[in-house]
């Protein structure tokens, strides 16, 4: 490195991006010391909204993780924030007491969220939504609370509301003003979000100012200024943002709003810079991305000595992370005296669109519902497009096929990744130069792609408009951790005689040396089938309704659901079961789906002693593996019946329940073609016939419905087990971790499935294998806690697990 020492104060997407840009243009120019407050390396703050909605994990939003720094040569002091900046001496302090010298400092402490200064807002379960650690609290908030209010009905706070719902909260947003993003959207288009938002579960009281916040040490209840009341467990501050300038101000820095720079985003004080949500330029503070980007570019070229105009401001614009709500906007859209509009609402659609003009140019966008024509309007206001030519219909209707426009026509200044500031000359010249042809490699050569990640198609069709059919689908690695496939994964555990979770992680070279949630129970699992004898299970590895034996329920309570095989049951096994609910309270007695009694709503620390009088099995009603089997009363009751349903049902779960599959296995037997048990829906159904049984498999319900295919027709029950047993073998070989079986058979292809489960030989050797896998291992999990006082300590003990 250099001689020069560069020192930025923060460690997010604005000063980061600037060092990275610094990087490419010169990397020896400077010693590099990165100062950050939080407990994280530098991570994507805009992908939170996608870790509370359950789209990604904390391990994928981390942009650059330590090796980055360790491999460009950059001090990171860590968790350790400055303090105070000495200009005249040229040093930072950081809270541990460490100083730094520098030659030049780059401030990007960016901002924090507003907590109203209102009664109560120091109480616990308040937060904001800024960072990993807001998002975590609230993760963890939603696994005890119910009632979640969020104040603020702008951007993050609508997305942090879906989120919450996605958690399994009641959510109510609470917004001051006549419709929600008023800032960004009109009210037509603002009552049509709320619309949509309400079909989602959020519910919205508008026009309404909070005035305090009730509780002793928690959040109880908002009081509104109506003198209304609302009761809730967990507030989410969501208000409005303000940058974080307290280090600027008491080094005596000129600060307004934000720390105010010129256009090469330099400070009051020499050799002090500011970019990204701290700073102020031209009266303006941004608060999304794009515009920081843009200044750390400027900056970087201040500070390598290269040539730049300097910042020129930024035109922003603006959409939501919520699926099922598309909506953009940008510019001016509130009408004034020289600024009219254009309008469209198709009610059938669902979709509107309005148009700000002023001196026939636009210079606003509302888009709702259908947001395919968001290029071509941004490029008529970032252009200052004339549009005397065209008329009403002409701008807002479609017809001229412009809307659908290729990226490929596009200019090359045209902005493709509008997060990261990325045109189409930039991409396609990467493309060309670097010999890309994958879109991972564009995202990783010129960043376009990997924020929002919405504009990755284009990146697609540029790809393919560029080097035409030598387009390459990048390696598709089973989570960020890694780039191996499911595929190679298991062929190195078996080449390598890999046999832990830390074995595969180290010797493949995963990214993350621990893992994620998302490849951890995957690795887990197919260490279990490929060294069944060899591999321990590692529990901390199972999701946790594994780890607890039983599904967290939307409140932190548990369910229990004892096995009843074939769906058959006994006054015995019903009484026990009435005075284990009745003792312990339990909340809702209920008859599930797949014929067994679930009792929901019980608390963790109440598990074992339930399991223990209830004398009965788990049916593993919360675990990848086999689940139930679902029958009819059948010949022995039913004068339709040609079969006993019942017994076979009940053969097939004792000979293979408890066996891990990637994901649930369920099955139906019913004893006449009537179907009683919906087999066509089931993994694997059976029809009993009057001189055999029908098989089908792939059949799943859920989310996805689909329908089961006809294996063949077999004459006895030990066909039907062994058929059984060959098919979850080979799903259990080949499966992808969390792939059900319908789209584990399609992607493999039915004929071969069923050329492989039909070929006597390798039926029997399918049958072999299952047996060898499970021998000795298959037990009741229930059993196993309550014989372990140790683990049911560790894991029932309120305050643990």
């Amino acid at each position: 490195m250099g001689t020069e020492k560069l020192v930025l104060i923060g460690n997010g997407m604005a000063g980061v991006r600037t060092i990275e840009e610094i990087l490419e243009r010169n990397s020896t120019k400077y010693e590099v010391t990165i100062i950050g407050e939080e407990p994280y390396t530098n991570y994507n703050r805009i992908m939170l909204s996608n870790v509370l909605q359950k789209k990604m994990t904390v391990d994928e939003i981390i942009t650059n993780p330590m090796q980055w720094y360790i491999d460009n040569g950059i001090r990171l002091v860590h968790h350790d924030p400055a303090v105070r900046l000495d200009t005249e001496n040229k040093q930072v302090t950081t809270a541990s007491g460490t100083c730094i010298a520098y030659d030049k400092c780059i401030i990007a402490t960016g901002s924090r969220a507003f907590i109203l200064p209102i009664e109560g807002a120091q109480l616990q379960g308040v937060v904001g939504f800024r960072t990993i650690d807001d998002t975590l609290q609230m993760i963890e908030q939603a696994k005890n609370c119910k009632r979640a209010v969020v104040i603020g009905g702008g951007l993050l706070g609508l997305e942090a509301a879906k989120g919450l719902i996605d958690q399994g909260m009641e959510v109510t947003v609470i917004h001051l003003e006549k419709w929600l993003m008023e800032t960004q959207l009109n009210e037509q288009a603002g009552q049509l979000l709320k619309k949509d938002l309400e079909q989602q579960g959020i519910k919205f009281l508008m026009e309404k100012k909070t005035a305090r916040i009730l509780g002793t040490t928690k959040v109880e209840a908002i009081a509104f200024s109506d003198g209304s009341i609302l009761e809730a467990d967990l507030v989410v501050m969501s208000v409005g943002i303000r940058p974080v300038t307290g280090i600027a101000i008491e080094a005596g820095l000129h600060v307004e709003r934000g720390i105010v720079v010129d256009d090469f985003m330099a400070t009051s004080a020499e050799g002090v810079y500011a970019v990204g949500e701290c700073a102020q330029h031209n009266h303006m503070v941004y608060g999304l991305v794009a515009p920081l980007y843009e200044q750390g570019k400027v900056l970087a070229d201040v500070l390598t000595d290269g040539e730049t105009e300097g910042y020129r401001g930024s035109t922003v614009s603006t959409s939501l992370k919520v699926s099922g709500c598309d909506l953009f906007s940008a510019g001016i859209i509130h009408e004034q005296d020289d600024i009219k509009s254009i309008e469209a609402y198709n009610g059938l659609a669902n979709s509107y669109k309005k148009l700000f003009i002023q001196n026939n140019k636009v210079v606003g966008i509302v888009l709702y519902g259908d947001t395919s024509e968001e290029n071509r309007y941004y490029k008529m206001l970032r252009d200052g497009v004339d549009i005397t030519t065209l008329n009403a219909v002409t701008l807002l209707a479609s017809a001229g096929g412009e809307a659908s426009m290729s990226v490929a026509e596009w200019d090359d200044a045209d902005t493709v990744c509008g997060c990261n500031g990325v045109t189409k000359g930039t991409i396609v010249q990467a493309i060309t130069t670097q010999n890309l042809t994958s879109v991972a490699e564009v995202s990783r050569c010129t960043k376009a792609g990997n924020s929002c990640g919405k504009c990755k198609s284009d990146i697609g069709e540029l790809l393919a408009h560029v080097i035409g059919d030598k387009v390459t689908t990048a390696p598709t690695g089973i989570c960020a951790c890694t780039h191996l496939s499911r595929d190679e994964i298991v062929l190195q555990i078996h080449q390598k005689g890999l046999t832990t979770t830390k074995e595969v992680f180290q010797e493949l070279n995963f990214r993350n040396a621990e893992g994620c949630s998302k490849c951890r129970p995957a690795i887990n699992f197919y260490l279990h089938v490929t060294f069944p004898k060899e591999h321990i299970d590692e529990k901390e590895s199972r999701f946790v309704n594994e780890r607890m034996h039983g599904n967290i329920q939307n409140d932190g309570r548990f369910s229990v659901i004892p096995r009843m095989r074939g769906g058959k049951t006994t006054p015995q096994q019903l009484l026990k079961i009435a005075q284990v609910a009745d003792k312990y309270q339990v909340p809702l007695v209920k008859i599930t789906g797949s014929q067994r009694i679930g009792l929901y709503g019980v608390k963790k620390e109440d598990l074992p002693d339930i399991w223990e009088e209830l004398d009965m099995t788990s049916a593993s009603a919360y675990a990848k593996a086999v689940r139930s089997v679902k029958t009819c009363v059948g010949a022995n009751f039913c004068r339709f019946g040609t079969q006993d349903s019942m017994g076979l049902g009940i053969k097939l779960e004792e000979r293979f329940e408890y066996i891990d599959t990637p994901h649930k296995f369920k099955m139906g037997v019913s004893a006449c073609p009537r179907s009683c048990v919906e087999s066509g829906v089931k993994d694997f159904g059976v029809i009993g016939l009057e001189n055999g049984f029908q098989i089908y498999i792939g059949g799943n319900g859920g989310t996805e419905v689909k329908e089961a295919q006809l294996l063949t027709t077999v004459v006895t029950e030990q066909e039907v087990i062994d058929l059984c047993g060959a098919m979850l073998q080979y799903y259990r070989k080949t499966g992808i971790y969390a792939e059900r079986t319908a789209p584990w058979i399609e992607r493999l292809g039915f004929d071969h499935v069923k050329s492989v489960l039909l070929d006597p030989v390798q039926c029997k050797s399918l049958l072999e294998e299952l047996d060898e896998a499970v021998a000795g291992k298959r037990n009741d999990p229930w059993t196993a806690v309550r014989v372990n006082e140790n683990k049911e300590k560790e894991l029932y003990t309120v305050g643990r697990g």
